[in-house]
């Protein structure tokens, strides 16, 4: 008959949308892990480069964190 499902035929569906579900599954969590590691190296970039632009001492800032360590900003100016 045609448009009738076999049993076989249905139980091949089952095992292929198993499948297709056990793989979306293991693609969604190396997905996760591999955001989380990226947002690490993200934020150690963020921090490097924040540290990179800090101003010496005479140097022109707008506040404190502008500063490099141990200086505080003044009339614009690191000291």
């Amino acid at each position: 008959m045609k448009g009738q499902l076999s049993a076989e035929m249905l139980i091949m569906i089952v095992v292929i949308l198993a499948i297709v579900g056990i793989a979306a599954s293991q693609l969604m969590g190396t997905a996760k892990e591999t955001s989380a590691s990226i947002d690490k190296r993200t934020a150690a970039l963020d921090e490097m480069t924040a540290d990179a632009f800090k101003s010496e001492a005479g140097e022109s800032c707008i506040e404190d964190e502008d500063c490099g360590a141990g200086l505080t900003c003044t009339g614009y100016r690191c000291s």
